[in-house]
């Protein structure tokens, strides 16, 4: 840097300093007045109407009432689509503090008792109908409740203070999505035609739902003389390829109902916070402002293994018996095993999900993750090998290690594909694109095959991307001969590791956008991070990269001579990472494979109750056996379950 004339290095660095810190300061503002809140209701009902036991989704005019003085008492302005539009496109600036309010279904308490208060505080607000649901004046979910007359519509969208969205035309249903018939969410479905055992191709699914949106701008603009330019998405459920139907339908805001808050280039798929459970004003007050996150997550993981039978009868009983299980527990997420692994290996021999590449056990998982979020009402993570595949492709495709002096098949028991290899790449991202398009699903469990060895991957593609990319040397010898070169290895495969999970990440999101990540991690590189060279795993690199680390906090595994000790160091180094105990899950096993016998109860809650008290926060176990009632159901009910919030 050359400083200027005139004036001194010192006044010059001052100057400087000064000048980054406005940037940063002016960075900071306008971030902060680009952010913005949407809150989702939907039936507004009388005080006599929200009187346990009640729809989930109401919330009683009273609090309603409350929630808005809320808002106003602190500082909070309420903005219209319009504001955002215009602030999107530079034409205006969002306040700060503000919020949108949306109200869904089109109920006729919107106009009897939203209306009134809208005025009252002179709020603008959203309402999105469903056309098929206005067309007959009935809804599909609830029958008994009145809906919105067009009359009604035409006077608040004349009152300057409602904006109309489209809540789809025909897609606030649910269609046939596989062979056990269970019906999910049109607008992100394949649907399943059983007759012809098929299900909906890309370009079927692609001009449903194009000709689904067009259909539902026209016929709002047809009834209340404007056109939507908001889409809300049914159950929030969306797309990509959803969002881009909406855009070309006119309608270049669309809105989930992912918690959190938005910025400005959140337009195309806003986050909403849900009210449900008539919260009252305190409990109003908690969700705008923690926006439901930082919770504890208490995580169940399931074999699907456990579940299947040949016997159709049989599996949906084991199937009945683990959802009313998992509902028992009063837990809040599942990690549920996405392909079939009956010799116990780890290797994916076939997957429980149509795909194009191994054969489908059955096509269970969509039926089994579907259930679990719709009655057990938890988060479901698919959990699914990262490399692990036994498929018929080329030996070639396979990572290769060093021994007995040359490069051979890789003698680990898992048989990964070759990170380095791009057929290979490409086979993976295939089963997860399947995955994707075929079952809903809140999340990923990337399982732990994501290793390479000190001595992995040796593949000719290996060494030449060794040398290309990240100018290393082509020969093992040199790679492995001092401690510093295998680290450098080591965090070069760690990164490429890393990337090739984003990019699967990247690929579901195509179809299921709000999935959050999470990846095994074994304890020795936390405990003893120089062990990275041997696995090519580092916790401070997954926190960075996904959204939980879910480490196997299993000591007897582990053959550690002091569980209790060994725990408790597992913890504190966990600690020491920024974020890394608000990011990382720890699991505890169920059994001692080494023994093959369950673990005895006390010792699980001994376990359980001493990462609570070392303050982990997100606490799993792995595995759960329905059928032994393993662990023990009234145990987790009373040790387990996540502290209660709203």
């Amino acid at each position: 840097m050359t400083i200027p004339p005139l004036i001194s290095a010192v006044d010059y660095l001052k100057k400087t300093c000064l000048l980054i810190f406005l940037l940063g300061f002016f960075n900071a503002a306008f971030a902060n007045e680009h952010r913005f809140l949407v809150l989702n209701y939907h039936d507004i009902v009388g005080a006599e109407g929200a009187k346990p036991p009640f729809n989930s989704m109401d919330v009683s005019v009273d609090h309603l009432d409350e929630h808005l003085g809320w808002l106003k008492k602190n500082g909070y302005k309420i903005v219209s689509v319009q504001n955002i539009l215009d602030a999107a496109a530079g034409k205006d600036a969002l306040p700060y503090k503000s919020a949108l309010l949306t109200f869904d279904d089109g109920y006729q308490s919107f106009y009897t008792r939203v209306f009134p208060l809208l005025k009252k505080y002179h709020y603008p607000a959203t309402v999105a109908l469903v056309g098929t649901w206005m067309d007959g004046n009935v809804t599909a979910d609830e029958p008994g409740k009145p809906l919105l007359s067009w009359a009604q519509v035409r006077e608040m969208v004349q009152s300057g203070l409602v904006e109309v969205a489209s809540h789809s035309y025909d897609l606030h249903k649910g269609v046939n999505a596989n062979p056990q018939a269970n019906s999910q969410a049109a607008a992100v479905t394949r649907l399943y035609d059983d007759p012809m055992l098929v299900y909906e191709t890309d370009e079927q699914y692609r001009e449903r739902i194009h000709v689904a949106l067009l259909k539902s701008a026209e016929f709002i603009f047809q009834h209340a003389g404007v056109r939507p330019r908001a889409m809300v998405w049914p159950y929030g459920e969306y797309s990509q390829i959803a969002v881009q139907a909406s855009r070309e339908a006119g309608m270049p805001m669309t809105m989930g109902l992912v918690d959190g808050s938005n910025t400005l280039a959140d337009i195309s798929a806003l986050r909403r916070l849900i009210m449900v459970d008539n919260p009252d004003v305190s409990q109003f007050a908690e969700l705008v402002t923690g926006l439901r996150t930082g919770r504890s997550l208490r995580v169940a993981h399931l074999d699907m293994d456990y579940l299947y039978d040949e016997d159709a009868e049989q599996a949906a009983h084991n199937l009945d018996a683990v959802i009313q299980r998992i509902k028992d527990m009063h837990i809040n997420t599942v990690y549920l095993q996405a392909y079939a692994d009956p010799d116990g290996d780890g290797n994916a021999d076939a997957l429980y999900f149509p795909n194009r590449h191994l054969p489908v056990k059955q096509d269970l998982f969509s039926r089994v993750a579907w259930q679990l979020k719709t009655v057990a009402r938890v988060k479901v993570y698919a959990w699914m090998p990262i490399m692990a595949y036994q498929g018929k492709v080329p030996e070639s495709w396979y990572v290769q290690e060093w021994r007995d002096g040359k490069a051979q098949n890789a003698s680990h028991i898992y048989k990964r594909l070759s990170p380095f290899n791009p057929e290979a790449r490409q086979y993976i991202a295939e089963i997860y694109e399947d995955l994707a398009k075929h079952c809903s699903f809140d999340g990923i469990l990337f399982h732990d095959d994501g290793i390479l060895s000190d001595y992995e991957d040796v593949s000719p593609l290996a060494m030449a991307y060794a040398k290309e990319v990240w100018g290393l040397s082509d020969q093992f010898e040199q790679l492995h001969a001092t401690s510093k070169s295998r680290m450098a290895w080591a965090q070069h495969k760690t990164e490429l590791i890393n990337q090739f999970t984003d990019e699967l990440t990247s690929r579901v999101r195509i179809y299921r956008p709000g999935i959050k990540t999470a990846r095994n991690f074994y304890a020795l590189p936390l405990l003893k991070p120089y062990s990275e060279e041997w696995y090519a795993q580092s916790f401070k690199s997954f926190l960075a990269h996904y959204d939980y680390v879910a480490i196997e906090a299993m000591p007897f595994m582990e053959e550690a001579k002091n569980p209790k000790q060994w725990l408790t160091q597992l913890v504190k180094a966990a600690a020491k990472q920024p974020d890394g105990l608000e990011k990382t899950v720890f699991e505890l096993q169920a059994v001692n494979w080494k023994t093959q016998q369950d673990i005895p109860m006390p010792v699980f809650i001994e376990q359980l109750e001493l990462l609570k008290k070392l303050g982990a926060k997100h606490i799993g176990y792995y595995p759960d056996n329905v059928f032994k009632d393993q662990p023990r159901l009234s145990d987790l009910q009373q040790h387990f379950s996540p502290p209660v919030s709203p």
